[in-house]
């Protein structure tokens, strides 16, 4: 019987002279950044050479503007935007130009985030409206967390530079730390809100912000001289009045709270790993790294699925609500 060849003893498929190798040089990264990093330099206070150097980071709030087209100013964020829309597209197009009935890995990933998301939606909203809301709330979702997750690849920031009137400003910046992403996203989703909540629920979601039946009502009882049910209706009248108004006080109030929750922890974020990479550069920053992957998930996640919540609030009857 011949001997079955031994398998050599390794570490996640690899061997154990590749596992020491990156495990060196992660140490040596990791010392080079204590030392070359902020808090290496203000403590051993060494000269070091110029590609050593980390410069303290700069935070400004302000999209920078990188050029005029037209007299329009095209921003830094502007740029990471439409670079995050010709990623999306290609790689819809990269998976789906060769569907399969037996799907293969990305195909396979693809059908299952989105049988996923239009499940969901169907759970929420029900199969009928789950399905018109999908397109909407899938494509919110999509485009945060890829906002998110492409703003994580080394050449956003401020790797690159770009000289203008105003001065240095960086090439490509996060799209959703600018406050304008995040406020038209909000305003998207509020228009989709009102938009399903008119077409499919008619007059009865209008009722909720303009409900004047009752006080209507009450100043008719009074004219005909009753009373009683007049003081009844008119005081009913403006309790429901008062609830419109907040009703629709709360929808604004909304989009305010889409926009600074994106746009405070996508800031946040950026902030946490421009402070991270400049205290002690390369391995220290990994971590934090994986953290804003995540991070971007679930505001991804939080931003779409609060849109789906508001929209079947929309389409619901009214009356049924109470």
């Amino acid at each position: 019987m011949a001997d079955t060849p031994k398998k050599k003893a390794g570490c996640l498929g690899c061997s154990f002279p590749i596992v020491i190798g990156l495990g060196l040089a992660v140490i040596v990264l990791l010392i080079v950044g204590l030392v070359a990093g902020g808090i290496g330099t203000k403590v051993l206070h060494l000269n070091l050479p110029s590609w050593l150097e980390f410069h303290k980071p700069v935070v400004e709030l302000p999209a920078g503007v990188v050029f005029h087209v037209g007299g329009f100013p095209v921003t830094n964020t502007i740029l990471a935007t439409w670079i995050t829309m010709v990623v999306l597209v290609l790689f819809c197009w990269l998976i789906t130009r060769r569907l399969r009935e037996v799907p293969r890995r990305w195909q396979m990933v693809l059908e299952f985030g989105l049988g996923a998301l239009i499940g969901f939606c169907e759970r929420v909203a029900g199969e009928k409206n789950g399905r018109k809301f999908f397109p909407i709330v899938g494509a919110i979702f999509l485009f945060v967390a890829f906002n998110a997750w492409l703003a994580l690849l080394p050449f956003f920031g401020g790797a690159f530079t770009a000289t203008t009137a105003e001065g240095h400003t960086e090439l490509i910046r996060a799209a959703n730390t600018d406050l304008n992403t995040p406020l038209a996203l909000a305003i998207v989703s509020f228009v989709a809100v009102a938009y399903f909540g008119l077409r499919l629920a008619g007059t009865r979601y209008l009722k909720q912000f303009f409900n004047f039946g009752k006080l209507g009502s009450g100043f008719k009882a009074l004219f005909k001289g009753n009373l009683k049910g007049a003081l009844g209706g008119i005081f009913t009248g403006v309790i429901e009045a008062f609830i419109g108004f907040i009703e629709l006080l709360s929808m604004f109030i909304r989009v305010l709270s889409f926009t600074f929750r994106l746009f405070g922890n996508m800031t946040a974020g950026e902030i946490l790993l421009l402070m991270a990479t400049f205290l002690v550069p390369f391995v220290f920053a990994l971590p934090f790294y994986g953290l804003e992957l995540l991070v971007g998930l679930v505001q991804a996640l939080i931003f779409s699925v609060l849109t789906l919540v508001f929209l079947s609030l929309a389409v619901a009857s009214h009356g049924e609500e109470h």
